[in-house]
């Protein structure tokens, strides 16, 4: 018996899942928190050692990485294997659900002045 059907994908990878379908058809975040030098921190999951969540098996697996410890967006998206649009998708979800917290690295404008940090530099070395 022969399936006449054209295979689009390697045997051995397995079923593929098209991005979209893992995102629900979405491109954007629904949050603009996640740059990539964004750290996530995991919380807890819900009920007795994370059971009755309804996660995505992309989505348990991104929050395991966090889990594990703080990691940036850009470190989730290379470990997780998934492109970083998706990843930061699944990420908005995670933290609209209340699973994951993010902390925004600071402005580049919102730094102190290399002048200053060079003097309190000198007059540390000073004392």
């Amino acid at each position: 018996m022969t399936d006449s059907t054209p295979h689009w994908y390697d045997d051995e990878a397995g079923p593929m899942v098209r991005l979209y379908a893992m995102t629900a058809g979405r491109a954007r975040p629904g949050s603009a928190a996640f740059d990539l030098m964004a750290v996530v921190h995991a919380d807890s999951l819900p009920g007795p050692d994370g059971e009755g969540s309804a996660l995505s098996p992309e989505q348990y697996a991104i929050h395991a990485l966090c889990a594990e410890r703080p990691r940036p967006v850009a470190e989730v998206a290379s470990d997780s294997g998934l492109p970083l649009g998706v990843v930061r998708v699944l990420l908005s979800d995670l933290l609209a659900e209340g699973l994951i917290h993010v902390n925004r690295p600071v402005p580049p404008a919102q730094l102190p002045d290399a002048h200053i940090l060079r003097e309190v530099i000198d007059g540390l070395r000073a004392l």
